[in-house]
């Protein structure tokens, strides 16, 4: 079962709620289904971790523990995909979602300068910000919509291919 594979790297559960950062969160971190490993928590931790992961804020993390609280998903893998936009994978991501709002926008897209300025960024933000935001909104809502449908589905299709397996087994 797919629980097997991501259950080996889960955190333990008791060093997530005793870890300092997230002491603020009381007993809400106290819920047993944010530990839980089934089709449907992972499911909506998919999604909400790959949301999470594209909306361009500070403290990812956070947003996705708040959102994992509120839709019962399972904490840590909520959590540990907001990691998909790291530093390394952070600007060319941000860059296409900038690109898809200002199509979506119908508005011109800016091209990036040979040189990277500071003050290239600060004059072009107030353009930029309405487009970004768009992008990062939609691709954020399509891309953990299709995160969840496609957890859905390789879980039902595991679980039956096991139980397929069994039945030839059987004598």
């Amino acid at each position: 079962m797919p629980r097997r594979l991501i259950k080996r790297f889960m955190p333990d559960p008791a060093l997530i709620r005793e870890h300092k950062s997230l002491r603020f969160l009381g007993t809400l971190l106290h819920d047993p289904n944010l530990w839980h490993l089934n089709r449907h928590s992972v499911a909506r931790a998919m999604a909400v971790g790959i949301f999470a992961a594209f909306i361009p804020m500070p403290f990812q993390m956070l947003l996705a523990a708040f959102l994992a609280i509120n839709v019962r998903s399972n904490m840590p893998i909520s959590v540990g995909l907001v990691w998909l936009t790291n530093p390394i994978t952070m600007p060319p991501v941000f860059y296409c979602t900038y690109k898809l709002g200002a199509w979506l926008m119908n508005v011109p897209a800016r091209t990036l300068p040979e040189a990277l300025t500071w003050e290239w960024i600060s004059s072009q933000l107030s353009t930029v910000w309405q487009p970004f935001l768009l992008g990062s909104v939609v691709c954020g809502v399509v891309l953990g919509a299709l995160a969840y449908c496609l957890t859905m589905l390789y879980w039902r299709w595991w679980v039956s291919r096991k139980w397929r397996g069994r039945k030839t087994r059987r004598p």
